[in-house]
């Protein structure tokens, strides 16, 4: 008989191996998906892992492209794990980094052909607005009316898809484009873009933003009242009650704060790496961010970390599609696996594996 026996205190040594221990085992499960596929598993797990760092072949475009990839996915992914420490659950962070882009986007193209320098911290400041308040929405329902947010953010990201396929074809189309869908590229738009600040490295305005924000939500959680506030809340709501927390104003808090960050990430990719607003603008970052924040285990270096390393795949699964012929749907399916895994080895975090004869009734 296998049973599974609390723990009186989760256990620290479980809780850093958990993360590591899901990777294995996604890499292991990988293996045998490539493998059903009529793949060479380690051929496949190497150009995943280690040829978009190590191969001279492919290393020269992939490793800048890794700080272009875990930009977005940090900075969203620290917004999130601040109300997921308080039992708030923003899971409609991809609607709130579509109407970031868009906004911040809109004020740039209401300025263009402007060259002044104003123009893009006017855009830094309208898609921070914009996904603080696609966020506030589930926010004020939930305070005033008391809905689930999780239900209420995640439909509001298919009205921000739509909203976003209403400007790429109508508001915000390239009036130059020859009516094909899509903005203005901000690449060739000076005032209005986000180039690489170091040449070569995939530095721009918002890896910066992301590195930011990793050290401005550590020094909350562990040197401000209001991060004190995040992790009781969490941990005992009863004695977050006790202790003058109010609920409201938290969740107002971890919300908004999570939907400007979001919203600055969708503005920090359409006026860099992506350059314009389309159709096909958003890649899912906002959901992927919910798979880092929880690899990351809701900690700003642990986020840190478990960014650079989603965006490792998915440099590594663009590579494999084209050198092996992989299928997207088999490396989405690969990065869905680490949240699975995860989830499944935490609860030894919490639970001893306790193996016994079932006793007779």
């Amino acid at each position: 008989m296998i049973r599974l026996e609390r723990r009186p205190a989760p256990s620290r040594a479980w809780t850093v191996a958990t993360p590591l221990l899901a990777v294995a085992l996604t890499m292991v499960a990988g293996g045998l998906l490539f493998a059903a596929l009529g793949k060479d598993p380690v051929a496949a797990i190497r150009t995943i892992f280690w040829d978009p760092l190590f191969n001279d072949q492919f290393a020269a475009y992939s490793r800048p492209q890794l700080l272009v990839k875990a930009g977005p996915l940090i900075l969203i992914a620290i917004g999130l794990s601040l109300g997921f420490r308080a039992n708030i659950w923003n899971i409609g962070a991809e609607g709130q980094y579509i109407i970031g882009a868009i906004c911040g986007a809109g004020v740039g193209l209401a300025f263009y052909p402007s060259e002044s320098w104003l123009v893009f911290p006017l855009m830094v400041i309208a898609g921070g607005l914009g996904g603080w308040a696609w966020a506030m929405i589930p926010a004020i329902l939930k305070t005033r009316f008391q809905t689930n947010e999780i239900l209420v953010s995640l439909l509001l990201v298919y009205v921000a898809e739509q909203i976003l396929a209403s400007m790429s074809l109508g508001l915000m189309r390239n009036p130059e484009g020859g009516g094909f869908p899509g903005s203005r590229n901000f690449q060739q738009y000076p005032a209005a873009s986000n180039p690489e600040l170091i040449a070569g490295t995939g530095m721009h305005w918002g890896v910066v933003a992301a590195f930011v924000a990793v050290i401005g939500a550590y020094v909350l959680l562990n040197r401000h009242m209001l991060g004190f506030h995040i992790r009781l809340t969490g941990q005992s709501p009863r004695a977050a009650r006790f202790a003058g927390v109010r609920p409201t104003r938290l969740v107002l808090f971890c919300l908004g704060a999570s939907g400007a960050l979001a919203g600055l990430a969708g503005l920090f990719e359409v006026s860099g790496p992506a350059g314009q607003i389309s159709i096909d603008f958003n890649q899912g970052y906002g959901f992927t961010a919910i798979i880092v924040a929880f690899l990351g285990r809701l900690h700003p270096v642990g986020i840190l970390l478990a960014g650079l390393l989603m965006a490792l795949t998915y440099i590594g699964g663009e590579l494999a599609q084209f050198m092996l012929g992989l299928p997207a749907a088999a490396i989405q399916l690969f990065q869905g696996m680490l949240l699975f895994f995860l989830l499944g080895v935490d609860v030894l975090s919490n639970f001893r594996i306790r193996l016994g004869r079932r006793e007779a009734a």
